[in-house]
Formats: structure tokens, C-alpha cells, sequence
């Protein structure tokens, strides 16, 4: 009986001994393509689809951001000095502070320590998408404004309701000049309404206005 047991014994041990080269090579195999293969697909190949969106995603993402330092939205718009004059008549109206550059780059800088600066900058890049003439060019415009103030993924994104959101929506089919209108008359009114009074009271207009009329007097 102990004879018997023996033999069984290496029975056992020599089966397990054959099967294991046979799951290891299994098991390297199936490693291997585990290595190969990168988020969900189980492609062999080092060059995989996933891979290539990821680069082009990259490098589109760089390349905006160098566009839009090179040929974006200046820091301020070039403008004379404001009067005394001009500076008491952007209390009258918000209008009458949006239609100079001067306005508009005094009120920007009151936006920015809001941090909400992007409502100023989409509206400015509404207007200059509004002067160009060439398809191409436009549709290269809309393409970044939608990307740099539309998109949900943008960390300068305005807030838009669903319904202009759509209504851009159909338009990037076929951009033109006039795709963010409904989205530039939104912002507007709520820079008018909600950033404008504050604005009006604050230390960046109050100092302005006390320095013009203090040189008013000397003069």
C-alpha cells in the first residue's frame, strides 16, 4: 500500500509538471497582450488609434493656446487716455462705457478681479468675428470662440442657457458671422445688468474719476 501511494505520488507531481510549461507559456502570452494593449481595444500594435486621437487632441490644444497668444485678445485695446468727460458719461449708461475702448478696457480690468474677464473677452471676439468676410476665416474664428468660451471643457466658459446653447449648436454647422449673436446679446445683458452697478461703485471707476477730476482742477 505505501509502494502504491508512491506511485501516485509521482504520477501526480510529473502531470504537474507537464502542465505548468503549458500555463506559463499561456499565462506570458496573455500578458503580452495585456502590455500591448492601451484603454479599451486589443490592438497588438504600438501605434494604436486610441493613441492618435490622444496626440491629435494634444496638439490641437497646444496649438490653440499658442493662436490665442499670438493672435488673440490684446491685454487692453489701444486708446487714449479717457477725459473727465468721457469717465462721467460711462455712469449714464452701460452703452455709453461699451462704446469706447477706453470703457471697455477700465471696466475689463473691474472683470478680471471678478474673475469673470471671459465675459469681455467673448463679447470683443463676437465683434471682431463680425468684420471678417472670408469663409475660411470665419469658420476658423468660430471654431476657437466655441472652443475657448462654448465648450463645457473650457475653463474661460460663459454661462449660456440651453436654449442659445442649441441655437449655436445648429449654427457651427455652417458658421458665419453672425453664429454667437442670440449668445454676445446674453453676456451683454448680464454684464449690464449684474457687473455693471458694481462697477459703478467701485474703487477702479472711483479712482479714475477722483484722479480726472483732480487734474480738472489743476488745470
Amino acid at each position: 500500500p505505501m509502494g502504491s501511494e508512491r506511485m501516485e505520488m509521482r504520477k501526480r507531481q510529473m502531470s504537474t509538471t507537464q502542465e505548468t510549461p503549458g500555463a506559463a507559456q499561456a499565462q506570458h502570452s496573455t500578458g503580452n497582450r495585456g502590455s500591448n494593449a492601451c484603454c479599451f481595444c486589443w490592438c497588438c500594435c504600438c501605434s494604436c488609434s486610441c493613441l492618435t486621437v490622444r496626440n491629435q487632441d494634444e496638439e490641437r490644444a497646444r496649438r490653440t493656446s499658442h493662436e490665442l497668444q499670438t493672435e488673440g485678445i490684446p491685454n487692453c485695446e489701444e486708446s487714449p487716455a479717457p477725459t473727465l468727460e468721457e469717465v462721467n458719461a460711462w455712469a449714464q449708461s452701460f452703452d455709453k462705457l461699451m462704446l469706447t475702448p477706453a470703457g471697455r478696457n477700465a471696466f475689463r480690468e473691474f472683470l478680471r478681479t471678478e474673475f469673470s474677464e471671459e465675459n469681455m473677452l467673448f463679447w470683443m471676439a463676437c465683434e471682431e468675428l463680425k468684420q471678417e468676410s472670408n469663409k475660411s476665416v470665419i469658420e476658423e474664428k468660430a471654431r476657437l470662440i466655441y472652443e475657448d468660451y462654448i465648450s463645457i471643457l473650457s475653463p474661460k466658459e460663459v454661462s449660456l442657457d440651453s436654449r442659445v446653447r442649441e441655437v449655436i449648436n445648429r449654427n457651427m454647422l455652417e458658421p458665419s458671422q453672425h453664429t454667437f449673436d442670440d449668445a454676445q446679446l446674453q453676456i451683454y445683458t448680464l454684464m449690464h445688468r449684474d457687473s455693471y452697478p458694481r462697477f459703478m461703485n467701485s474703487a477702479i471707476y472711483k479712482d479714475l474719476l477722483r484722479s480726472l477730476s483732480e487734474k480738472s482742477i489743476e488745470a
